[in-house]
C-alpha cells in the first residue's frame, strides 16, 4: 500500500476530484482528514471510508478554520504527512469588464490565499517530523488559459509559481510542494461556470476538440496524480506539475 501510515488532509473533498483523491488515498493506507465547506458531502464520503477517517467542516480561506484542520489531523492520527490542497471556485466564464471585484476576491482567496494558509499551519507539523508533502491543484488555466476567465486562470497561475518558490525554499527542510494541472472535466461541480452557461453537447465538443487524447479528465486521473505526487515514489519530485489534460498544454 503506497501510502500506508501515512496521514493526509484533503481540501474541498466531498464531491468531485477532491472525493476521488480522499477515496484513492484511504485504498491505499491513508488516514484521512476530509474536509469541505458543506457538511453534507463530506460527513457522506468520511462515513463511508469508516475508521480511516474523519470529516472537518472548514473554510480554507480562514485561518483559524486551518489551524482546527491540522489540529483534527494531529490529534485524532498522530501526525500529518501530506495536504492536499484541491478546493477552490471559479466566477463564470465572461468578459472580464464584467467580472466583479466580490468574485475577484473569492477567486483569489478560495484558490491563492487557502494554499498560503495551509502552508502557514501545516508547515510546523511538517517539520516537527522531519518534512511533508503538499500536493496543489491547480489547473491547465494557469498554464494554457482560455478567453472569458482571466480572473480564475491567473489564481491558478499564481498556485504554480507560488508552489515552485515554496519548493525550492522548503526544500532543505525536506518538504516537497507539487502541482497537478487537470484540464477541462465535463464532471466536476464547477464544469458550467466554466463553460459560461448549460453545459451542452455543442459547449461540451468544443473543449473536447482542444484535448488531443480526446477525452476530458476525470476525478480518477487527478486521484492517480496525486496518489504518485504523495507517495514515497516521488520522493525526489518537487517543484514540478503534472498535467492531467491529454496533451492540451503541449
Amino acid at each position: 500500500m503506497r501510502l500506508k501510515d501515512k496521514v493526509a488532509i484533503v481540501t474541498g473533498a466531498g464531491s468531485g476530484f477532491g472525493e476521488a483523491i480522499a477515496r484513492r488515498f484511504a485504498k491505499e493506507g491513508a488516514k484521512l482528514v476530509v474536509n469541505d465547506i458543506q457538511p453534507r458531502g463530506g460527513e457522506r464520503v468520511a462515513g463511508e471510508l469508516g475508521a480511516a477517517a474523519v470529516y472537518v467542516q472548514a473554510d480554507v480561506t480562514r485561518g483559524a478554520d486551518w489551524a482546527r484542520l491540522v489540529h483534527a489531523a494531529t490529534a485524532k492520527f498522530g501526525k500529518l504527512d501530506i495536504v492536499v490542497n484541491n478546493a477552490g471556485w471559479t466566477h463564470r466564464k465572461k468578459p472580464v469588464l464584467e467580472t466583479t471585484e466580490a468574485e475577484f476576491d473569492r477567486v483569489y482567496a478560495t484558490n491563492v490565499k487557502s494554499v498560503f494558509l495551509s502552508v502557514l499551519y501545516a508547515l510546523p507539523a511538517f517539520l516537527e517530523q522531519g518534512g511533508g508533502c503538499f500536493v496543489n491543484i491547480a489547473s491547465t488555466a494557469g498554464v494554457r488559459p482560455r478567453p472569458g476567465l482571466a480572473v480564475y486562470n491567473s489564481s491558478k497561475a499564481a498556485v504554480i509559481l507560488m508552489s515552485k518558490s515554496l519548493a525550492g525554499e522548503l526544500g532543505p527542510r525536506k518538504v516537497r510542494i507539487n502541482c497537478v494541472n487537470p484540464v477541462f472535466s465535463a464532471v466536476t461541480g464547477l464544469s458550467a461556470e466554466f463553460a459560461g452557461g448549460a453545459l451542452t453537447d455543442e459547449v461540451k465538443a468544443q473543449y473536447l476538440a482542444t484535448i488531443p487524447l480526446g477525452r476530458f479528465s476525470t476525478p480518477l486521473d487527478v486521484a492517480n496524480a496525486c496518489l504518485y505526487l504523495a507517495s514515497d515514489e516521488a520522493s525526489f519530485i518537487s517543484g514540478t506539475c503534472i498535467e492531467v489534460d491529454g496533451a492540451r498544454s503541449v
